[in-house]
């Protein structure tokens, strides 16, 4: 909608119903050293015919994973969104709708947030999931958070090969919350030390997070590692990009008690980063303990279906001293995306998106291998990401590579693995044929 500022004389009677004499007035309590008094450096006035086409020659000069091949990920994943997703996510019921505290007026809401409760349940085969968190984040240190009230124990164990961005939400989450935070290093193939583990759970640890496929995108030995944490009376966490649910066990059946992830890759575009949502799973037993929305089935006086915020003695709104979460929104919008993806493509077509990610990543590795000086950093099983030891710094190939039209990775020498010739590939079912073999070609010519 187009803006029409106010003119002179309406200003004139804002200022004077609000008992002022001009606008500066309301600025006298910024102090005179940060204000701004400089000329600011605008264009002309313009119509807005002319303002959308400066607009529009402003964003053509940024390129997007349109424009390049995206070998991106570490979290978030050029995955293909059909078109159908964003027709039914900007309807305006739901594009404009705002938090169902009324259900009589929100029936329409809250049975989508329903059934994306009931597909994220059933593709983690685990017992009962909210309304979905920020992000797979802050689902995560959520869960640490709810483990932690669960279980009345002060430390959090994490492994390395969780996302390091992660990680570092973990720490902002527990900082100053009294819960410790120790952290298990990757062993020599890549995935959680073992050794580590088994020396540093005990009769402390509250919760023992793992993510699986791992930051690498390798497969975690989670069987062993939940073990280990139930024999210490520890919960079980784990963070799972549910694209991989489509060939992998999914959590509920290796018994993990709280499942999460990153929603992001079911139908939501990468958006720079954001805004994504965050999976949140949980054996029923803790439902109680749960951060976050839940949406229930019920009948009215008549019997008919309805639906309604439930168990809401929980949540922050209710009673905000026995709160045991901050969480207070749900990305719908983003839960909605979620929901419509999963019912577009269903068991057979996730377990497909899935196998064209496994087996063109698979592809690419052995074509980059074939290159004097590149090979696979780590010799274990992988899933759509893999990490490619580099005869030269990573920053090199993705500038180098760049200027080809691709975004080749992430450069894992900026983190805390010790890997100063390492980048991170990601592949998925969008990536052609073509595309991997001018990834692989590019390689080449360094």
């Amino acid at each position: 909608m187009p803006f029409f500022p106010n003119t002179e004389e309406e200003q004139r009677e804002m200022l004077q119903a609000i008992g002022v004499e001009s606008f500066e007035e309301l600025l006298e309590t910024v102090p005179e050293a940060v204000r701004f008094r400089e000329k600011f450096h605008l264009p002309d006035p313009a119509s807005e015919l002319e303002a959308f086409k400066l607009l529009r020659e402003i964003s053509q000069k940024n390129a997007s994973v349109n424009d390049y091949a995206c070998f991106l990920g570490g979290g978030a994943y050029d995955h293909y969104i059909p078109a159908v997703v964003d027709h039914i996510l900007l309807r305006p019921e739901f594009y404009t709708a705002y938090t169902p505290y009324q259900p009589e007026v929100s029936q329409g809401t809250l049975q989508a947030i329903f059934e994306y409760q009931s597909l994220i349940s059933n593709l983690t085969e685990m017992d009962v999931t909210n309304a979905s968190m920020y992000d797979g984040a802050s689902a995560l240190a959520e869960a640490a958070l709810m483990a932690y009230h669960v279980t009345n124990r002060p430390e959090i164990v994490v492994s390395k090969g969780v996302n390091p961005f992660y990680r570092q939400v973990l720490r902002t989450y527990l900082h100053g919350q009294n819960i410790a935070i120790r952290e298990i290093s990757v062993d020599a193939s890549g995935t959680t030390d073992l050794e580590q583990a088994k020396a540093a759970v005990s009769e402390t640890t509250a919760a023992v997070l793992v993510q699986h496929p791992n930051f690498f995108g390798l497969l975690e030995e989670v069987e062993t590692l939940e073990s280990l944490a139930h024999a210490s009376g520890a919960l079980f966490v784990t963070s799972t990009d549910p694209i991989s649910l489509g060939l992998l066990k999914p959590p509920g059946r290796y018994n993990v008690d709280i499942a999460t992830g990153e929603g992001q890759v079911l139908g939501n575009s990468l958006s720079y980063g954001g805004p994504y949502l965050g999976l949140f799973s949980v054996k029923k037993e803790f439902i109680r303990k749960m951060p976050g929305r839940l949406i229930g089935k019920t009948v009215d006086s008549e019997g008919r279906p309805g639906y309604v915020m439930t168990l809401q003695t929980r949540e922050q709104h209710i009673r905000r001293e026995k709160a045991t979460s901050n969480i207070c929104t749900n990305n719908s919008l983003n839960a909605l995306a979620a929901t419509v993806y999963l019912s577009l493509l269903g068991k057979q077509g996730i377990r497909e998106v899935a196998e064209q990610c496994l087996q063109k990543s698979h592809y690419l590795a052995e074509k980059v291998t074939e290159i004097p000086g590149f090979r696979i950093q780590f010799d274990r099983p992988f899933f759509k990401e893999f990490v490619l030891h580099t005869p030269v710094p990573a920053s090199e190939i993705i500038s180098a590579l760049a200027k080809k039209h691709l975004l080749a990775g992430i450069d894992l020498s900026e983190f805390d693995y010790g890997l100063p010739n390492a980048l991170l590939v990601a592949v998925t079912e969008k990536r052609t044929r073509e595309e991997l073999d001018r990834f692989a070609e590019a390689l080449k010519t360094l």
